[in-house]
């Protein structure tokens, strides 16, 4: 009876230290998988300032009217998120949750700008419950970002520095613009080729 308990536990003491080893080899794959697989990032689009530079301060207003400036120094704002809408936009309206949720988890100021009929707006802003972040209508900001496709984001520091920017259609969109930020990545494009350079 003695040597059966035993024996007993030493087979359960192998199979706990094999089951920790095939943890520790498939922990080692999904890293190497990690670093193999491109994220699927937001895509830069041509035109428009560069990350790493900035568009200065732009003095405009919000749709209730309120003054606002975007770019420029912003002292406490680590991060800021411009997010471009418009109401005639069906997929922007379906990111617009993912973007407030984003926002909240990243702990990200964000912005919604656009450029577009003012009732619509204001009827997209009443239909998401947008009423607390502040949306700015006109040109100008777009102009100055080159914004020419939509949805796109732009990421800001507090200097007003563009630390990553792009089209986005999903939540792995929007994170892509933190994790390139955080990688000293320009756009997932470079990402990409930077691979496809060391594969050579």
């Amino acid at each position: 009876m003695l040597a059966s308990l035993i024996i007993s536990q030493i087979v359960s003491w192998v199979v706990i230290v094999g089951l920790a080893v095939a943890l520790l080899a498939l922990a080692r794959q999904v890293g190497v998988l990690h670093i193999r697989v491109a994220p699927a990032g937001a895509l830069a689009t041509s035109g428009g300032p560069e990350v790493g530079s900035s568009t200065g301060a732009i003095a405009t207003r919000t749709l209730d009217g309120r003054p606002v400036t975007i770019g420029g120094h912003a002292h406490g704002v680590k991060l800021r998120l411009l997010f471009f809408v418009s109401a005639q936009c069906p997929l922007c309206k379906a990111v617009i949750p993912m973007a407030l949720s984003f926002a909240k988890a990243e702990r990200v100021a964000l912005t919604f700008v656009g450029d577009d009929d003012p009732a619509a707006q204001r009827a997209m802003i009443a239909q998401h419950g947008l009423e607390g972040h502040s949306f700015v209508n006109g040109p100008e900001v777009g102009q100055a970002y080159g914004v020419a496709k939509l949805p796109f984001a732009v990421l800001l520091n507090e200097e007003g520095a563009i630390l990553s920017k792009g089209l986005v259609n999903s939540r792995e969109h929007l994170e892509s613009l933190i994790v390139a930020h955080e990688m000293g990545i320009r756009t997932v494009q470079d990402y990409i080729g930077g691979l496809k350079a060391q594969a050579a």
